[in-house]
């Protein structure tokens, strides 16, 4: 069968058409004279982790290392050009003294022009997700939901989860049933019970009722995996304009409904019977009511930990806007999806490390035996916790060795010249993404030496005036950094406290040393899952 050999040469001038298009957008950064890494054709820098030959976080420290005298180089997300940030001045100048020219996150699901992303979407009214002075609104209606005075308040809560957690493994061993747990599994149970008590007002217990309904709602909302969800979000990312006519979510209408209906319901009771809980929704019937105040606590942001960042101006500002139930509503979702993942992969991580490390378990155990003593009985408080010094070592260089997130994004809102005063001057466009390399800066020696080595003497007393600030960023920088770290933290903290002093986290059969991450662009993944053996403590309860 012959071939028309017209057909033939337009089918090449279009595949050749098609190269041209592709390769001029990669002259993107040489045209601007900026180093950046080369991409692969299509696939952007990021072909390696696509094709399963590395893992993210890798993936962002060989970047990043390609041009170690850079302040600013460029890279390929497919084919839409980034600018990476690896200075720390220009960090702290883009991403704290200009802030006003990246105050929004990239826009993943809606169009870039478009602020109100409407009523339905739980996602889109999220604070992660809002932009511009409706950003700015949010985040200082929140904003004394997270304070140290608040956190007193909610500490209870996270304090019984913790307990309840601890007590369960008791159970186990003593009825002689396995000692040994995958601990992502583990800790995502121990979130979902946290985030039903405090942002849910629901009592759930993950661990002894393994199918309850909030635990397999929430894990299903989470499962960027499935087909389904994986359609939707290319859909979203390559045609959100048509997305967002067609009023496409993220979630599905059914999962939305599903959490509002439970939120709505419980403030309706909590009305109608005049119930007061510490919790989330307790806060959010406050902002209704116009009545939650922003309060200083010099002596929190004292005690509050290393990792801890400060609230800006923003999150000070007054204003008077008034929320629909959904966007508020948004805003618990947003601490289901923000706090199940972040949350127990950071404490994966940690158990991992105490595992790996008996003699920073070891002298752990001893701080909070010494804790116990002093205690004489009565229950752990939230600032006899918040003072212990090593605990928060071992957490702060936790997050330093495996940072949640691998990278923290900004959207460029307005034109920006980048002037270091030093000679270098970087023109910065409307709708340029940035990237702050937070995995590559904490594994950099010039800032951290032995970088690979888990070592929380780095942030003892002594040794932590050493560290520059815009070179640790494990809860992101500037006022758009995490709303909720010292809430992590505190979460983070009970639990390990609880099974530190009732276990001694051991290697057992399925347990590997070193760890390996699987090949994932999304997520950090413990390949083959991250094991180890619950031994318990003799009086440690």
């Amino acid at each position: 069968m012959l071939v028309d050999p017209f057909l033939l040469a337009a089918v090449a001038a279009v595949l050749f058409l098609f190269y041209h298009v592709i390769n001029r957008k990669y002259q993107f950064f040489a045209e601007r004279g900026i180093p950046y890494a080369k991409p692969t054709f299509l696939l952007g820098n990021g072909a390696s982790v696509l094709l399963k030959k590395e893992d993210l976080l890798k993936n962002v420290q060989r970047t990043y290392n390609s041009f170690p005298n850079a302040k600013i180089m460029g890279m390929f997300d497919f084919i839409k050009p980034i600018m990476m940030i690896r200075d720390p001045d220009a960090i702290k100048q883009i991403g704290v003294k200009d802030f006003d020219h990246f105050v929004d996150h990239t826009p993943l699901f809606t169009p870039a022009d478009c602020e109100d992303v409407g009523t339905n979407s739980l996602f889109g009214n999220s604070l992660f997700a809002l932009r511009g002075q409706k950003w700015r609104d949010m985040r200082a209606t929140l904003s004394p939901a997270f304070t140290g005075s608040k956190m007193r308040h909610m500490f209870e809560l996270v304090l019984d989860c913790a307990r309840s957690t601890a007590e369960f493994f008791r159970e186990e061993a003593n009825a002689g049933r396995t000692t040994e747990y995958e601990m992502k599994n583990v800790f995502s149970r121990f979130s979902t019970d946290v985030i039903g008590s405090v942002a849910f007002g629901i009592k759930v217990d993950s661990l002894r009722e393994q199918d309850n309904d909030f635990f397999v709602k929430g894990k299903a909302l989470l499962n960027f995996q499935n087909l389904k969800t994986l359609v939707t979000v290319i859909m979203l990312r390559s045609a959100p304009k048509l997305m967002h006519r067609l009023n496409v979510d993220i979630t599905s209408p059914k999962m939305n409904a599903y959490f509002k209906d439970m939120i709505l319901d419980n403030m309706k009771q909590r009305e109608i019977h005049g119930i007061v809980r510490n919790d989330m929704i307790n806060i959010l019937m406050q902002v209704q009511k116009g009545a939650l105040q922003h309060q200083k606590d010099e002596q929190d942001q004292k005690d509050a930990g290393f990792a801890t960042v400060e609230e800006s101006s923003v999150g000070k500002a007054l204003n008077n806007r008034v929320w629909s139930e959904n966007e508020l509503v948004a805003q618990c979702f947003l601490f289901f999806l923000a706090g199940f993942d972040t949350v127990s992969t950071c404490l994966t991580f940690v158990s991992y490390e105490l595992m790996a490390n008996p003699d920073v378990q070891q002298k752990l155990y001893e701080e909070i035996m010494a804790v116990e003593k002093s205690l004489d009985g009565k229950p752990l408080s939230y600032e006899v916790l918040q003072k212990m010094q090593y605990l928060d070592m071992v957490i702060s260089e936790t997050l330093r060795l495996w940072p949640p997130a691998p990278f923290v994004d900004r959207y460029c809102v307005k034109d920006y010249l980048f002037d270091d005063g030093q000679g270098t001057k970087i023109p910065i466009e409307k709708g340029q993404i940035i990237w702050f390399p937070i995995t590559a800066l904490h594994h950099d020696a010039k800032y951290f030496p032995d970088p690979d080595r888990f070592d929380p003497e780095r942030f003892s007393e002594q040794n932590r005036p050493k560290i520059n600030p815009a070179t640790y960023l494990p809860f992101g920088v500037g006022p758009r950094n995490c709303i909720g770290s010292r809430f992590a933290l505190i979460e983070v903290k009970a639990i390990v406290y609880h099974l530190v002093k009732n276990f001694s986290l051991e290697q057992g059969a399925k347990s590997r040393v070193p760890l390996k991450l699987e090949k994932s662009m999304i997520a950090m993944i413990v390949e083959g899952g991250m094991w180890l053996k619950f031994t318990p403590r003799d009086g440690g309860k």
